[in-house]
């Protein structure tokens, strides 16, 4: 656990710019018009970076420090539930005590759009805890996949659905109906529910890609 616990602190640490570019962009991103979407939902932008840092920058520099890659990966994840936490905390903060200061426009936030916030402002943050969750976890075995080739293969199949799908109807439906589970879900625990399994399966194909990752 000692190990685990000096991962994550070191993972954390090499964060910073990904820390700093959210914080600029939240703070200084503003938007005309009578409609705008809250400066909360830029905090995501953390969410996005992170994995990018983690997968290329931090697996060298601690594997050359002698650290397993179990103890990364584990590390990996423990960051990405942190993360996930703080940014569902932060952005439902400002969602509750800054969005409304606004009065002379409308303030659009994700948790609305996603239909989080019917079931509760704290349930509306765990919903959301769990789908950054699962994004990060998404995005960080992507990219460990793309030194081999069946990460190059997975980047052609999205392509080919976003192409095949986009244009035709009923092919569009499915799409839409996907993401119409795994984010604009207003089924607390289904949504979570789902969250979780996504989340859990592809832990466990990231350690199977991760096995066969070298530097």
């Amino acid at each position: 656990m000692k190990a685990i616990f000096a991962i994550v602190k070191r993972l954390i640490a090499s964060n910073t710019i990904s820390f700093i570019i959210t914080a600029l962009v939240v703070l200084c991103a503003t938007s005309s018009g009578d409609v705008v979407l809250s400066n909360g939902n830029y905090t995501w932008l953390l969410a996005v970076l992170t994995p990018f840092f983690f997968v290329f920058y931090d697996f060298k520099k601690l594997m050359h420090l002698g650290t397993s890659k179990k103890d990364y990966f584990i590390g990996c994840l423990i960051c990405y539930g942190f993360l996930a936490f703080c940014i569902s905390l932060v952005n439902t903060v400002i969602h509750l005590l800054i969005d409304p200061l606004y009065s002379a426009q409308t303030v659009i936030n994700m948790m609305d759009v996603c239909k989080w916030t019917k079931n509760g402002i704290v349930v509306a943050g765990l919903q959301q805890m769990f789908f950054l969750l699962l994004v990060m976890i998404f995005l960080h075995v992507l990219l460990s996949m793309q030194s081999h080739w069946y990460g190059w293969l997975t980047d052609a199949v999205f392509v080919a659905i976003i192409c095949v799908f986009t244009p035709f109807a009923p092919l569009r439906a499915i799409l839409a109906g996907f993401f119409q589970i795994i984010m604009l879900n207003g089924n607390a625990v289904l949504h979570i529910c789902i969250c979780l399994l996504l989340s859990a399966s592809l832990s466990l194909g990231g350690l199977m890609v991760l096995k066969r990752k070298t530097l």
